[in-house]
């Protein structure tokens, strides 16, 4: 069976990307690794990329400064030249532009690394990336004292940060020795699984959507979730 073809688009260290395109080469993924972009040319995945193998001239840089009001074509172009089927997200920062996901569409998609719950309020949205997620999730919960847990999320990729429909998740206990940076490390192993899992969906056509049944943050504590972002993104203001 011939394999999809996977665009891996990055802005950081590129673990995640790391660890798909290990899943890819093993076998254990049935998808062909075609191209990896990253948003800046000091994204650490970069090196990773060439270390693993990814032909240079499937490993670019585009950056929306540079490319201004052609980077959505540029990215589509790119895309499109090597026959990509599937588009992942993995650290992405940028907000995706809508020439992308509309070439794209449905077989896109995106990582976070927090419980979201599009369509009403959760730990997505502008500023939540990163640590500034777990740190939004910590504070939350100690103030609420419920649902001592949070979630990875592999979803669709939306016009909106973190609106696209959930697809699969992961969920983690928080624990009360937890701090910032011990439940981003815990939950860094549980991320890369999710999104190889979600793939697997793509390549095997079983790809499904998951709605809570309850909302994941009750009318009364919206006040908290407010607060919660406000400090994660003033601690944490690059994620």
């Amino acid at each position: 069976m011939t394999k999809l073809r996977l665009a891996l688009l990055i802005s950081g260290s590129g673990t995640t990307m790391e660890a798909i395109i290990n899943a890819c080469q093993s076998g254990r993924l049935n998808l062909e690794p075609a191209l990896v972009i990253a948003s800046r040319a000091e994204a650490g995945g970069l090196e990773k990329a060439r270390a693993l193998g990814i032909p240079a001239e499937d490993i670019l840089v585009i950056s929306k400064k540079e490319q201004g009001e052609n980077w959505g074509q540029t990215l589509v172009e790119a895309c499109q030249k090597r026959s990509v089927d599937i588009v992942g997200q993995y650290g992405w920062l940028p907000l995706t532009p809508a020439l992308l996901i509309e070439a794209y569409q449905d077989r896109m998609i995106n990582q976070h690394p927090g419980p979201l719950d599009p369509g009403r309020a959760d730990f997505g949205g502008r500023g939540m990336y990163g640590r500034a997620v777990h740190c939004a999730r910590l504070y939350f919960v100690r103030k609420t004292g419920h649902d001592f847990w949070t979630e990875v999320t592999a979803q669709r990729v939306a016009l909106e940060f973190d609106r696209g429909a959930v697809l699969k998740t992961k969920r983690i206990e928080i624990l009360p020795s937890d701090d910032v940076a011990i439940l981003q490390s815990r939950c860094l192993l549980y991320e890369h699984e999710t999104q190889i899992e979600a793939l697997a969906d793509f390549a095997s056509g079983n790809v499904t959507e998951i709605k809570r049944a309850e909302p994941l943050v009750r009318a009364d504590e919206l006040a908290i979730l407010t607060e919660a972002k406000m400090v994660a993104t003033t601690l944490y203001p690059k994620g």
